[in-house]
């Protein structure tokens, strides 16, 4: 998933009122007084929130993977503590943090 502009500028002023016709920066109207933010610093935070955004890749592939929150309760209630971790384990060591 790629940051567009409009997260980018409402991270930085989650009050701006703007529109984007295109993804371009020629493409931005700002609305009702909105202070201008420079494309530098949108793009700046574009790229950081890129990167938080990749940077928890593990999380979101675990998420799919792992067994609904009741299934692991029943794991729990059924296995044990131990068990139940085992069975977490397999996903967090398939997908583990950067």
């Amino acid at each position: 998933m790629a940051i567009d502009i409009i997260t980018a500028i409402k991270a930085i002023n989650p009050n701006a009122k703007v529109s984007v016709s295109d993804e371009s920066f020629e493409q931005i109207t700002w609305h009702n007084g909105t202070t201008v933010i420079s494309q530098a610093d949108i793009e700046a935070k574009q790229a950081e929130l890129q990167t938080a955004y990749d940077a928890k890749d593990y999380q979101r592939k675990r998420v799919k993977e792992y067994p609904s929150m009741a299934d692991q309760l029943d794991d729990i209630y059924h296995n044990g503590i131990d068990a139940w971790k085992a069975t977490i384990k397999v996903t967090k060591d398939k997908y583990p943090k950067e």
